[in-house]
């Protein structure tokens, strides 16, 4: 009778799951689906969460009536956000319920290549289940609950490590070096997430190394195959960059992409904040993250016999963290939701820790005690997302402000009239479902500190949109003093010799939404 094969569920650990495995990955995605809907439900209650979301569903909304990002609806990001947004609203409808929808997808999506990143990399299911909740949990913290970029690459990301453990798995076990397709469909996995954020470069370059350092350290690579993959994997994260560039230059719009995807990112990028700033904030998002942190620290407990898989996890976990660091930093504005880019190896982490900390317990209740951490992780993230909504009531007690001014301009607004919000809340212009009287929606880049990132004269730009004589103007006057002065002046006359006040509601933070009609 032939021996056994010593590493039996090694091929269903890399990707080639029997049924009953497949089975037990359904089940486990059900489960991660589950616990995004309940830990991210309040999502659904408020209509903004995020600006750059409202800009996203504004580009989308647009571009699936022909006018494509940067030259209908300016941005500074790729394309990949607005072409998620679009293909949901396809699919689902167009409504904030798809948006953020979308984003319970991509979490539990997420989750489940950490899950898969585990299993991949030889340790037990129990961990990869763990890591994956982790990460549903938290990513309602910092910002997470809006459907944003950080939100949307993870996957692909994800993703591209759980392939990159694998490769590790097989070459340091089994001596098998990654092979052109591997890399490939790992590069563009990656290429995906470019067109999402470019920030994700670093996480990019480290994905290549876990597929080849293994092979080359076995000796299983020479240089000149390590220089093919190399050029093979540049060349799949490229891809639908190069493909996107391509659809823009045979449209004409060449010098739209080229401002908003490359030139604006650099003008952006001189505008950083302080180092102080950013230690800040950096601290901040840690003592947010802190009970996932404290949990990643198990790591670091001595085993008599530690598993050669957890130790490969935890070193390609760790690595994982240092090149999100670095992608967190890179724009230099530290926005809390930037932090989310660390998130996937800091649940990776909890998982290996918690499991060393439970196995400190006594044999009968180490399953307890792995299950009551997570459990306690997932009530405090959920606490701190929940209970801030409980007491404002914005979507719940209290109305909710941008809704409730879509619905007053809604009631007022004829077929092709425009509104113009100069520094409130973006997602009017899809809650109204009116064109823009420009492409610059995003009020903090043409009337507020951001304006010199668009690159053009935004007084001249300005002064063009107020010439269109929009219906209806709006603005919160709580957030006046955001306003640039020469656009403040510039609007202050127009109201006053065109423009009768129309109505005001409050918005958020006590703040006071002005609706001003043309006489």
């Amino acid at each position: 009778m032939p021996a056994a094969h010593p590493l039996p569920s090694l091929a269903v650990a890399l990707g080639r799951p029997a049924a009953a495995e497949a089975s037990r990955d359904g089940l486990v995605f059900l489960v991660l689906l589950l616990a995004a809907l309940v830990l991210r439900a309040s999502a659904f209650l408020p209509s903004v969460i995020n600006p750059d979301e409202s800009l996203y569903a504004v580009q989308a909304q647009a571009w699936l009536r022909g006018g494509w990002p940067y030259v209908a609806v300016w941005d500074m990001h790729p394309v990949g956000a607005p072409a998620l947004f679009a293909a949901t609203f396809a699919l689902f409808g167009e409504s904030l319920a798809s948006l953020r929808l979308l984003g319970v997808l991509a979490v539990a999506a997420t989750g489940f290549a950490l899950h898969r990143g585990v299993r991949a990399a030889g340790a037990g299911r129990a961990t990869g289940l763990a890591a994956g909740l982790a990460y549903v949990a938290c990513s309602a913290l910092l910002d997470g609950l809006a459907t944003n970029t950080e939100i949307l690459l993870a996957p692909f990301i994800a993703a591209a490590m759980a392939m990159g453990l694998g490769a590790t798995r097989r070459a340091l076990v089994l001596g098998q070096a990654p092979g052109v397709r591997l890399v490939v469909g790992a590069g563009l996995l990656v290429g995906l997430a470019l067109v999402i954020k470019p920030v994700v470069l670093p996480l990019g370059c480290l994905v290549f190394l876990v597929l080849v350092v293994p092979g080359l350290w076995q000796r299983l690579l020479g240089w000149p195959r390590l220089a093919g993959l190399a050029l093979a994997y540049a060349a799949a994260c490229a891809a639908p960059a190069v493909l996107v560039a391509l659809v823009y230059a045979l449209r004409g719009d060449w010098e739209a992409y080229l401002d908003g995807n490359l030139v604006a990112p650099l003008r952006y990028a001189g505008m950083g904040v302080p180092l102080a700033q950013a230690m800040r904030l950096s601290l901040s998002a840690a003592a947010t993250l802190v009970l996932p942190l404290l949990l990643a620290l198990g790591v670091l407990l001595p085993r008599r016999r530690p598993r050669q898989a957890d130790i490969w996890l935890a070193r390609a976990s760790l690595a994982w963290l240092c090149a999100g660091c670095v992608a967190v930093g890179l724009p230099g504005m530290y926005f809390p939701h930037y932090f989310l880019l660390v998130l996937p190896p800091i649940a990776l982490l909890a998982a290996l820790g918690a499991r060393r900390l439970a196995r400190l317990a006594r044999p009968g209740v180490v399953l307890a005690a792995f299950i009551g951490m997570f459990g306690v992780l997932a009530l405090q993230a959920w606490c701190m997302v929940v209970l801030p909504r409980l007491e404002h009531g914005i979507g719940l007690r209290l109305p909710d402000p941008p809704q409730r001014v879509a619905a007053a301009l809604n009631a007022a607004l004829r077929p092709g009239e425009t509104i113009f919000v100069v520094n409130w809340q973006p997602l009017l212009y899809f809650l109204t479902q009116t064109v823009a009287p420009t492409r610059y929606v995003m009020p903090s880049q043409l009337t507020g500190r951001f304006s010199a990132v668009t690159g053009i004269d935004a007084e001249a730009e300005l002064a063009r949109i107020l010439a269109t004589r929009p219906r209806f103007i709006v603005l919160d006057s709580g957030h006046w003093g955001h306003v640039q002065p020469a656009a403040q002046a510039m609007l202050t006359r127009v109201l006053e010799q065109d423009y009768l006040q129309y109505a005001q509601m409050p918005g958020e933070d006590g703040s006071t939404v002005e609706l001003w009609r043309l006489r």
